[in-house]
């Protein structure tokens, strides 16, 4: 298979999904032009974005095959289209375990702490940032209890194996928030090890939300 033709990625900086699509576009070495929507001022929800994603959200991957939406959906697209280096490992039972892990992340955990269930929580039910702080490390708390547990049985050094996968693309944001959120992170080494280990990769660390083009400041940043 050939890798895709131009792409087009509709993103927004501080993204947790948007800075999966980032890392495996990295990997792959793939070059992509971004556009950003600011979340905060409600741009995902305009008109013209809505008619390209009906579902308003990023991140969406203009292809030469078409506009692809959902992160674990890119990803694996990503990954049939331009497979080396692959994000999957060979045997049917260890795909099925690393796709087990990231949607443990991206399913289970980020869903229930993203801005617009947030949002919800506090326009809905009341809910004050103490009590929004409380639900978010409830969540990412008890799913990463779960993810320890696994990334001790399969992780030789990241979060599946001895090389970067579609785990790591998953965690490696979602830590990112567990810290932005001050969730405590004592009870998960081995979780936080994996996640490290891959941020350290440069193709990973390019993909970080301060060095994406709409952060604050990210003129001043090195590239």
């Amino acid at each position: 298979m050939t890798a895709p033709g131009p792409l087009i990625l509709h993103d927004y900086w501080r993204s947790g999904a948007s800075y999966r699509v980032r890392i495996a576009l990295n990997i792959k070495g793939l070059a992509y032009e971004q556009v950003a929507h600011d979340l905060r001022a409600g741009a995902q929800r305009a008109p013209d974005y809505l008619a390209l994603n009906p579902q308003g959200l990023v991140p969406a991957l203009a292809t030469d095959g078409g506009l692809l939406t959902q992160s674990l959906a890119i990803i694996e697209y990503l990954d049939e289209t331009c497979p080396d280096p692959p994000l999957l490992p060979e045997g049917a039972a260890d795909r099925a375990m690393v796709r087990a892990m990231a949607a443990a992340i991206a399913c289970d955990i980020h869903p229930l702490q993203n801005a617009r269930v947030l949002g919800w929580l506090g326009d809905a039910l009341g809910a004050d940032e103490v009590a929004r702080k409380r639900w978010i490390g409830h969540w990412i708390g008890t799913g990463f209890a779960a993810l320890e547990a696994m990334i001790r049985q399969h992780g030789r050094g990241f979060a599946f194996g001895s090389r970067l996968s579609l785990v790591d693309c998953c965690l490696v944001p979602q830590l990112y928030t567990a810290r932005r959120f001050g969730v405590a992170l004592e009870g998960f080494p081995a979780l936080v090890e994996a996640a490290e280990n891959a941020a350290g990769d440069p193709r990973v660390a390019a993909a970080h939300p301060d060095r994406q083009p709409d952060a604050p400041g990210a003129a001043a940043l090195p590239a």
